[in-house]
């Protein structure tokens, strides 16, 4: 089964890049105060498998604990959301502070339908990683009769 890769995959990429870009330009102490947003984990998206196509999602969730993340699959969205703790900041003067906390919600949107009751998710050394199986669609002629319109 061949994959079409979708088109908008790095407009969608590049749109979020700019919105935080353009994020961390606005929120500038200078610009009033900082509001808290949150995140948004890292992912890769990749399909595979010849016998068994499906997709696989990994998500850099490092620090967060996996009974703080949630998954919900509708139709060709997945979504991952949860929340990383805060740090212990008292008594520490920071030369850097790159590591984000707090909530995060990332939807993925991906280019082929999968099979939500047969999706796996596991979790190791902060990586989550779920597979989806795609959908495997018969393209079956269909003939639809045409009926005359009667005034």
């Amino acid at each position: 089964m061949t994959q079409r890769r979708d088109p908008f995959t790095d407009f969608e990429r590049m749109r979020r890049e700019m919105d935080e870009f353009l994020g961390a330009v606005w929120d500038r102490p200078l610009m009033g105060p900082r509001r808290v947003r949150g995140f948004s984990p890292k992912v890769d998206v990749y399909y595979c498998g010849e016998s068994t196509p499906r997709a696989v999602v990994k998500v850099d969730l490092a620090g967060i604990p996996i009974a703080d993340v949630n998954l919900e699959i509708s139709g060709r969205r997945l979504v991952i959301s949860g929340e990383r703790p805060v740090q212990e900041t008292e008594g520490r003067i920071y030369q850097q502070l790159e590591i984000e906390t707090g909530p995060f919600r990332r939807v993925i949107a991906l280019s082929a339908d999968v099979e939500p009751s047969e999706a796996r998710a596991t979790y190791e050394d902060g990586v989550l990683r779920v597979d989806l199986p795609l959908v495997e669609h018969r393209e079956e002629p269909r003939q639809v009769p045409v009926r005359r319109l009667e005034e």
